[in-house]
């Protein structure tokens, strides 16, 4: 992955596109996906500030952190992105990490997420959840956590995970319990 430009996979744009104009079905976006390296959003976050003299808040440390989506319903999803302009979209701060799409499924339901959205800004949104997610994520290399996929991809600053607060999820999320 040491060539990718950020640029979302031909194949991946190309079936999202068919999905949304109602040309294919969830299992063929799926098989395209299961091949395909995605995003994971890493931000920083603020855990500690001050004031100075001047009377003005400031950043005394932060940490990186992997963000989770959080419904209105209290299911978490971890987004990822088909490509950087998708994830600039989301959230134009974050700094991407490449990850195998089966490698996110297994940290999301490490980590006792309902979900992994997919560009969850557009182009094309796209959830993996439930047996599907299941199924993606026995598809690849086991993972314990988020913890340990964020170790065996960064090459230097600490990551950790966090959920900096509450974020929609797509209404198909928010409408399913389970």
């Amino acid at each position: 992955m040491a060539d990718d430009d950020g640029a979302a996979d031909a194949a991946v744009a190309g079936v999202l596109a068919a999905y949304a104009a109602g040309e294919a079905e969830v299992a063929g976006v799926a098989a395209v996906l299961a091949e395909v390296r995605l995003l994971v959003p890493v931000v920083a976050v603020l855990t500690e500030a001050e004031t100075g003299e001047d009377g003005l808040r400031r950043e005394k440390e932060s940490e990186m952190a992997l963000p989770v989506l959080v419904g209105g319903d209290g299911r978490r999803a971890v987004p990822a992105f088909t490509g950087a302009e998708a994830l600039r979209r989301w959230r134009a701060d974050a700094r991407p990490i490449q990850v195998l799409t089966p490698q996110v499924c297994q940290a999301a339901i490490s980590e006792n997420a309902a979900a992994v959205v997919v560009d969850v800004a557009g182009p094309v949104p796209f959830v993996l959840e439930g047996s599907l997610l299941h199924a993606m994520a026995a598809t690849g290399k086991p993972l314990t956590d988020l913890g340990a996929l964020v170790e065996s991809l960064r090459p230097h600053a600490d990551v950790t995970v966090a959920r900096p607060g509450r974020r929609r999820l797509l209404p198909r999320l928010r409408r399913q319990r389970g």
